[in-house]
């Protein structure tokens, strides 16, 4: 059995700890966290842990993994003295410029160690369903892209395209394997915010495929809405969903405004618990088919262009 070390265990690490405790790949061995508050729930949920508020006071010897669930401006740092020593999972984003990216990448190749990071999306069935009709052009041509993301924890250390930007950037990305060829956005706040809270997004790429992207923290429901205008039909994937997430319009005739709509089976597996099965697969293996190729550079550097 694995043995990782959660370092984080505010809004995020619980989530990521009970995926992990859930998984028969792995043992929970560290929770780390500055508050003697969240230390203390930690032990109650998991009282074999090793708990402290100190980083260095995991044995990495001991470990296969290192989760890091902390402000986005510790990533790194931290990211660069674990992989140094051991496997590193880091929630999104990984870090907040490409050059540190780059480093990391670097770092990991030089001591054999694997970067993976929490882009959850990419992990759902839905997403994966639609990235099988996109390669097999089952409905013809992908012609738009429309994504709603709205309502979450507001930050300190991020703006909301570095929060909920990235779900919709790396998403793209792994469904179609390229970056955007241009990239016209307007982030804005509109509340009494530290930093920007509201952003539109238009991305457009080589094929002439168009993206449209709405981020918000503020807004009174919770939506994770993405549509998908093919030739022959649309695609509406809705991650609140409980079950039917995709729903599928397709074209009754030459009639634009008439449709058949067909709800596909789906895996419902929760995405965090697939991200959790993947690393393990990948470490068992010595592998990391996701993110090989810059995959995390290219998010990241599409992050900085907007």
């Amino acid at each position: 059995m694995l043995k990782v070390a959660m370092i984080g265990y505010g809004y995020w690490g619980p989530k990521l700890a009970r995926n992990f405790h859930n998984s028969k790949n792995f043992e929970i061995k560290y929770i780390i966290d500055k508050s003697s508050k969240q230390l203390n729930f930690a032990k109650s949920e998991y009282p074999f842990a090793i708990v402290s508020n100190k980083y260095n006071d995991i044995d990495t010897n001991k470990v296969d993994l290192v989760v890091i669930s902390t402000p986005t401006k510790s990533h790194y740092k931290l990211g660069e003295y674990f992989l140094k020593k051991t496997n590193v999972l880091i929630e999104k984003p990984l870090a907040l410029s490409s050059k540190q990216v780059l480093k990391l990448n670097n770092i990991s190749k030089i001591f054999k160690t694997h970067i993976f990071v929490d882009y959850p999306f990419i992990f759902s069935g839905s997403i994966n369903y639609i990235k099988k009709l996109i390669l097999n052009k089952k409905f013809g041509k992908l012609l738009e892209i429309e994504s709603y993301r709205e309502q979450a924890p507001i930050r300190d250390d991020a703006n909301v395209v570095w929060d909920l930007g990235v779900h919709d950037i790396s998403i793209f990305y792994y469904l179609l394997g390229s970056n955007p060829s241009s990239i016209k956005s307007t982030i804005f706040k509109t509340g009494k915010n530290k930093l920007n809270d509201s952003a539109y997004i238009n991305m457009k790429y080589k094929n002439n495929l168009n993206i449209f992207i709405r981020n918000s923290w503020i807004s009174p429901v919770k939506i994770r809405i993405i549509k998908f205008k093919f030739e022959k039909a649309i695609l509406i994937c809705d991650e609140n969903e409980p079950i039917y997430k995709v729903k599928i319009y397709q074209k009754k005739g030459s009639n634009d405004l008439l449709f058949n709509i067909e709800i596909p089976e789906i895996n419902l597996s929760e995405p965090l618990f697939n991200l959790v099965e993947y690393v393990a697969r990948s470490i068992k293996k010595n592998t990391n088919h996701i993110f090989k190729n810059n995959f995390n550079y290219n998010v990241t550097k599409v992050l900085e262009k907007i």
